[in-house]
């Protein structure tokens, strides 16, 4: 019985190891770059909080069929966790999507990695993130056209970087689901709890217009492209895939969506903003690589975060211990 499973599971990893980790990686950022401009695309049809709420309610459909995660034998403190996991991923995808319905996507990504970026920073405490730093404030600065975010609606900017600090929150509170609770269990609990708290704003933004059909087949279709089908990836390719070799691939992410927003949404860049945006990730696959420089320096367990610019993944130094737990936005 084991031997036979074992075997489907090898031929399954030689179906997917066709395309290689990195492919895999690389497919999942596209697809939920690529979602999220659909998402963008519908708002006018369900709103900004109705497409969140069409989008969390699926994804946690989806996973708790597939996870059937255990809801007895935990304690107080695992829920409460798993609570907070759930908040800090409504609030992150609350506020992105607020941000994306005033702000290109490109620069809309590249506001909200500065969250991940920053707790990167604080946790290794070196100096040379000092470097990283100023790239990434330079990146900032050129994002606001050289002075302010005249050329930005300021209120899109403020909600992309309140959805930075959730993403900062998201990361620690997904490091600690991912030691309280077994596979992505507690992944698939905590997209409930965000489902569940999106879902009266979803109604009240949106009314009726969130079960008409092609609403609802187009919240189900960004939710598996923005969801369902980039953790199914990412977790496929992390079992041949070093973390830092994915956390510097994440980084990327900016650049993914900057392209999906030119082809789905005519979201054109200027030099600036392209330039703003490599600035970014630049700075966050330097911020990556000397984080976990410092994790090899340390003994595998020390519990240092490589966290970097992974948008929904919490990477421990020794990745063969555990596989971080990720959700996409």
């Amino acid at each position: 019985m084991d031997a036979s499973r074992s075997g489907q599971e090898a031929a399954s990893g030689g179906r997917w190891g066709a395309l290689g980790p990195v492919g895999l990686v690389l497919a999942g950022g596209v697809s939920v770059q690529f979602g999220g401009a659909i998402a963008v695309s519908v708002m006018p049809k369900a709103g900004a909080l109705g497409i969140v709420t069409l989008r969390l309610a699926f994804a946690a459909l989806v996973l708790m069929i597939v996870c059937r995660p255990k809801v007895r034998g935990h304690s107080r403190a695992d829920w409460g966790t798993v609570v907070a996991f759930g908040v800090a991923m409504a609030g992150m995808n609350g506020l992105f999507y607020q941000s994306v319905a005033r702000i290109p996507m490109g620069p809309a990504v590249t506001l909200e990695v500065l969250g991940p970026l920053a707790l990167s920073v604080f946790a290794s405490r070196r100096a040379v993130n000092l470097v990283w730093a100023g790239l990434a404030l330079c990146g900032v600065f050129l994002l606001g056209g050289g002075g302010g975010f005249s050329g930005l609606d300021p209120v899109g900017v403020a909600y992309a970087l309140g959805a930075g600090a959730m993403w900062a929150t998201y990361i620690m509170f997904s490091a600690r689901t991912g030691r309280r609770f077994p596979q992505a269990d507690g992944l698939a609990l905590a997209m409930v709890v965000a489902a569940v708290l999106f879902l009266p704003l979803g109604l009240i933004e949106s009314g009726e217009k969130l079960v008409r059909p092609e609403v609802l087949a187009l919240g189900a279709a960004v939710a598996v492209m923005s969801s369902v089908l980039p953790y199914t990836l990412e977790l496929l390719a992390l079992r041949r895939l070093p973390a830092s070799t994915f956390a510097i691939m994440m980084s990327l992410e900016p650049a993914i969506a900057a392209v999906a927003g030119f082809l789905v949404l005519n979201q054109a860049l200027s030099v600036n903003e392209a330039l703003a945006i490599s600035l970014v990730i630049a700075a966050s696959m330097g911020a990556v690589r000397t984080q976990v420089g410092r994790g090899r320096a340390r003994k595998p367990g020390d519990g240092d975060v490589v966290s970097g610019a992974t948008p929904d993944a919490v990477l421990a130094p020794a990745p063969e211990e555990s596989l971080p737990e990720t959700s996409r936005k």
